[in-house]
């Protein structure tokens, strides 16, 4: 059995990046769900847990705890990314290498090639969640929520299922 722990970026009073007319909260546990239910729906030996399956405030450190003692396979951290700019990147922390470089590598290739993102390059970054988890972790930033035309497709439910698909295929390539 495979523990996937899921989480959706930001929550409750934490709202995250906000622009045209969107809240990162509310995409990310979008796009967070679609991935949830694909992987329940289609896969067998899958178990998934998410830090959040509402609109509640959850902190790093309560998101990397639950993580750590459900003593899960894979983490993966689903943002939205703000501050202009276009596409997709996907982070890690710096110099881990092995099974969390190549989860990297799968997730993110198949993101791209699914989305047709703007492939923005695999990033390592000192984020809480991908130091303090036990598992290998990926952070992915998808799309401009304030660039006018990629915050189009964010409001489109059919594209966020393609970019949840996308999720999918990379954590079925790296696990």
């Amino acid at each position: 059995m495979v523990k996937i722990f899921l989480d959706p970026g930001h929550g409750g009073t934490d709202p995250g990046a906000v622009g045209n007319g969107l809240q990162e909260k509310n995409i990310t546990l979008e796009i967070a769900k679609k991935i949830r239910d694909i992987l329940v729906n289609e896969y067998e030996n899958v178990s998934i847990r998410m830090s959040r399956t509402g609109d509640e405030t959850v902190s790093l450190s309560k998101r990397t705890a639950d993580a750590n003692s459900w003593g899960a396979d894979y983490y993966l951290y689903i943002h939205v990314n703000a501050g202009g700019g276009t596409g997709f990147e996907s982070f890690i922390y710096p110099n881990v290498g092995g099974k969390t470089a190549q989860y990297q590598n799968a997730l993110h290739d198949e993101i791209i090639r699914i989305t047709g993102f703007a492939n923005r390059g695999k990033k390592s970054a000192n984020f809480h969640v991908l130091r303090e988890t036990r598992m290998p972790a990926v952070l992915t930033e998808n799309l401009f929520i304030d660039n006018a035309s990629d915050a189009k497709l964010l409001k489109d439910p059919a594209f966020l299922e393609k970019v949840a698909r996308g999720h999918v295929v990379g954590l079925e390539k790296a696990l």
